[in-house]
């Protein structure tokens, strides 16, 4: 479990510094997620946290809304995915989810956590910050994508194959046979490597 909570807090301090570093009239940006601004970026993250409280059967009164302050809201929201490895019932917990049981410390690392490094990529480029991604969790997500079936990535691209409006990974961008694997990460998932924010 300290594995799972080292690397959370790891990804999610980067997270934070993404954020404080974010000017105020950037929030609107546009990111390389189609049809979400800077802000909404950093909403889908809160909002995963939300989920693993609520999968937990924790209370979400601790939650704060992103358009208050979207540092508030994501300090507060990590708090409690904290809260929740910290506690050894509560992260060993089976729950159920659309890849099939798990426990929630192991959601939470696989979602929540993983999701972290790429949307941070995402709220760098809308706001014009370093996008340099841990090469760490570029070797990780690398390795835990490409090794998802064929039939399963097919899903994971099909809007709203987890339910309305969830698109996991768009369709694959070509890059160059050379590119760098943070290039070729962000390709498979989707991204454009090369995308440029217009307003940064």
């Amino acid at each position: 479990m300290h594995e799972i909570l080292d690397r959370y807090r790891r990804r999610a301090d980067a997270f934070d510094r993404l954020i404080i570093a974010t000017r105020a009239d950037q929030w609107s940006n546009p990111s390389p997620c189609q049809k979400w601004t800077a802000l909404d970026v950093v909403d889908h993250m809160v909002g995963m946290h939300l989920s693993m409280a609520k999968t937990a059967g924790r209370a979400t009164d601790a939650f704060l809304p992103v358009a208050s302050g979207a540092l508030a809201a994501f300090r507060a929201a990590r708090q409690e995915v904290e809260a929740l490895l910290l506690d050894p019932a509560l992260a060993s917990t089976e729950c159920a989810t659309p890849t099939g049981p798990m426990t929630l410390e192991q959601q939470i690392d696989e979602v929540v956590s993983d999701d972290l490094p790429q949307h941070g990529w995402d709220l760098a480029k809308a706001t014009g910050q370093d996008d340099t991604m841990d090469p760490a969790d570029v070797e990780r997500l690398w390795a835990s994508t490409t090794a998802i079936p064929a039939d399963v990535m097919a899903r994971y691209r099909t809007p709203g194959a987890f339910g309305p409006g969830i698109e996991v990974y768009g369709p694959e961008v070509p890059v160059a046979d050379d590119a760098s694997l943070q290039h070729r990460l962000l390709g498979f998932l989707g991204r454009d490597p090369a995308w440029r924010s217009s307003t940064t």
